[in-house]
């Protein structure tokens, strides 16, 4: 038999030759089984499975005439094979070999997928663990909120990937399915154990009731899992470069010796691998709706589903499978600039604490309500001028220093305090 994958890289799974070598095995499996129910010769067996080959150029040839590719490969098989040939695809119909092929594609791209997955976490996890304690201002709506770590913002994306993980590993079994039903899957043709073997010999499960076809939720699931996958990739990706802005700067992509980041500009160094995945992820959802249409074929089959099949499926597991190595390639060369992070955080002399302040004053007795206003007033004048300075309009505030003193107003100032309880984070994701 001819090597599916030469080499363990996602773009060879979708080759044709790949497509081709599955369906052989499918129909070689087949072959296997019937033998085992003494429905073929032994020396036929051993015929067919030492003289089955095909040629890619040869099955065009002959499609041009027939029309139909299955029937063409088919065709192109037995001339290897010669008289022996009687014996295969009996009993089955072509989306029995289509699918069933299909499914080892998908397996296989999922095993991939899944490696590079591990990749990611692990790089995460690295970094995450290496930025615990690194201390950053959290953002909303894009404006400063209260103190975080850079490691609590990766402890997210590394929790999202666990979950991916999880999901690719349960969409590899759900697309492991094969059937080998004839005909609109009645088995009118065929023995049943005829596709119990061949699965088992697969390493495949059977389809619980397949038509002609194995229905299309599957591979809309396999579909929107890897565009699931790339969003989350897109998050991240679009988290670096608004980090890695000139009036940011706090965490910054690889730049390598050499590296130029503008034909006009020299001082420029881009974001340029995660605007790249940002690009691509946008491929992955534009497939989406297409995989969900595919779920609705008339009747018991039709291929309404196949045309677009054959560029979407190979398109986005190769493109996530790239995502996945640029993002592990981005995380493990990222810059983090720790002395940046805690510049942008004590803009406008610590506005970001506003909250302990508030939080102290009502400790003191005061309502909620009047706190807030006391508190809002000095950090809308920090925030309205020019170097303006928080914890000085709160010194010179009578009002509120009357209540509290000094050391207290120290206390709320302290941005470790963010952080003492992230050990609960750390816990559940064993950084």
């Amino acid at each position: 038999m001819i090597e599916r994958y030469t080499l363990p890289e996602m773009g060879r799974i979708w080759t044709e030759k790949a497509k081709f070598q599955s369906w052989l095995e499918v129909e070689i499996a087949a072959c296997e089984a019937n033998f085992e129910l003494g429905n073929i010769p032994e020396e036929d067996l051993n015929a067919i499975k030492s003289k089955a080959n095909f040629q890619p150029e040869r099955i065009k040839e002959i499609e041009k005439e027939v029309k139909h590719d299955v029937i063409a490969f088919l065709t192109n098989l037995n001339e290897y094979v010669g008289d022996s040939g009687r014996y295969i695809h009996v009993g089955m119909t072509s989306s029995d070999v289509l699918d069933t092929g299909l499914s080892l594609q998908m397996r296989d791209s999922c095993k991939l997928l899944i490696k590079e997955t591990e990749n990611l976490e692990n790089a995460i996890r690295k970094l995450a663990s290496q930025h615990k304690k690194t201390i950053m201002i959290g953002r909303s709506h894009a404006i400063h909120g209260e103190p975080i770590s850079f490691g609590f913002k990766l402890a997210g994306w590394l929790a999202e990937i666990i979950r991916n993980k999880k999901r690719l590993n349960e969409l590899q079994d759900s697309i492991s399915i094969g059937q080998i039903s004839g005909a609109m899957g009645t088995y009118a043709n065929t023995n049943p154990k005829v596709e119990e073997i061949t699965c088992r010999i697969l390493g495949l499960n059977i389809d619980t009731a397949s038509t002609q076809v194995i229905s299309r939720d599957r591979h809309a699931d396999y579909v929107m899992t890897i565009a699931l996958l790339g969003a989350s990739l897109d998050r991240f990706a679009t988290e670096i470069r608004n980090l890695q802005r000139t009036d940011v700067l706090e965490v910054e992509e690889g730049f390598s010796k050499g590296q130029k980041g503008s034909s006009a500009m020299p001082h420029k160094r881009n974001p340029i691998r995660s605007e790249r995945i940002s690009g691509l992820s946008r491929i992955l959802k534009s497939h989406v709706n297409t995989a969900l249409e595919n779920v609705t074929l008339w009747h018991e089959r039709d291929i309404s589903h196949s045309s677009n099949e054959r560029i979407m499926l190979p398109d986005i597991s190769i493109c996530l499978h790239f995502m996945l190595h640029e993002m592990v390639e981005i995380i493990e060369n990222l810059k983090v600039y720790p002395d940046n992070m805690l510049k942008n955080m004590n803009i406008y002399g610590g506005v970001i604490f506003s909250q302990k302040v508030l939080l102290l004053l009502v400790e003191k007795g005061i309502s909620r309500e009047e706190a807030y206003k006391l508190v809002q007033k000095n950090a809308h004048l920090a925030w309205n001028t020019e170097n303006g300075n928080f914890k000085e309009n709160l010194i010179k505030d009578e009002n509120i220093m009357n209540l509290i003193n000094v050391s207290e107003l120290d206390q709320c100032f302290d941005p470790s305090v963010h952080l003492n309880n992230l050990n609960v984070i750390w816990d559940r994701l064993n950084i």
